[in-house]
């Protein structure tokens, strides 16, 4: 139940700012479970102490934004501020479906990663240190800063601007679609955006390829092939749900990582990887 304190509570420039200085420590708990999560619950703390007083309502939203999270640093703002526009909306309505704030950051995770990583380490950071390493040769000893400088510079101001733009843009977006009446289509379209991205991880990052063929010599068919041919990544698809079957029934991520290593080493000790 949402109580007067949380339907009265408004975010201000210094909670959002807060976020932002808070955001540079967004890989400074990085894992491979859940990537940036913790780092994000950290920085979304200032909003999230202010708009849920209450201590139930505020582990949900712990718990809501401990979900796996990864994007280019440089962009994570801009999901934390429409996130925090997403959470205040949440704070004043209760009508409001909870569930589309993660589905909003799932879809919007690899097209900010995508302009980000092209933008930041493929363009900018080459540039930076180009420039700085053309200096070092003539021993311009102000090279190492300059690189600094044109790094970090830019990253700092879309930072800050993404942070600031992204409240404003959701706060402002959110209301707009609530007098229209599309809410429920942009979640459903945005819940789809974030399985499309997930379903694009598995394919490209899972690799599970068997060594076993049929026959010997030039005429062996190998069965990897064969199961591809039936359905690319097959067995990806199945490696990656078993997985996720198993963390469902609650075995600790740690013990599977293990299982894992033991598996792959003993199938290419036999033969079978």
């Amino acid at each position: 139940m949402k109580t007067s304190n949380q339907t009265e509570s408004r975010i201000t420039k210094k909670d959002i700012n807060s976020v932002f200085w808070r955001a540079f420590t967004i890989n400074a708990s990085f894992n491979y479970e859940r990537q940036m999560s913790q780092g994000f619950v950290y920085s979304m703390l200032p909003v999230l102490k202010k708009l849920y007083p209450d201590k139930e309502q505020m582990k949900e939203a712990l718990k809501r934004h401990s979900e796996f999270f990864n994007v280019t640093p440089m962009a994570s703002t801009l999901v934390m501020g429409i996130t925090a526009a997403m959470e205040e909306q949440n704070a004043r309505n209760r009508e409001f479906d909870v569930n589309s704030i993660n589905a909003v950051k799932a879809s919007l995770m690899g097209p900010l990663s995508g302009i980000g990583d092209s933008v930041f380490w493929g363009t900018l950071r080459p540039l930076a240190g180009g420039i700085a390493c053309s200096l070092a040769l003539t021993g311009n000893v102000l090279a190492p800063i300059i690189f600094l400088l044109l790094f970090n510079v830019p990253n700092v101001l879309c930072r800050y601007y993404c942070m600031h733009m992204g409240y404003k843009m959701g706060t402002s977006f959110l209301g707009q679609i609530e007098k229209s009446g599309i809410m429920q289509k942009v979640f459903y379209a945005a819940s789809i955006i974030g399985l499309l991205v997930i379903g694009g991880m598995v394919a490209s990052m899972v690799s599970v390829n068997l060594g076993l063929s049929i026959g010997s010599g030039e005429t062996a068919i190998s069965i990897n092939d064969v199961i591809n041919g039936i359905m690319p990544k097959m067995l990806s698809l199945l490696a990656t749900l078993g997985i996720f079957r198993l963390i469902r029934r609650g075995m600790k991520v740690n013990y599977i990582l293990v299982g894992i290593i033991v598996l792959s080493i003993l199938g290419t000790w036999i033969g079978i990887f």
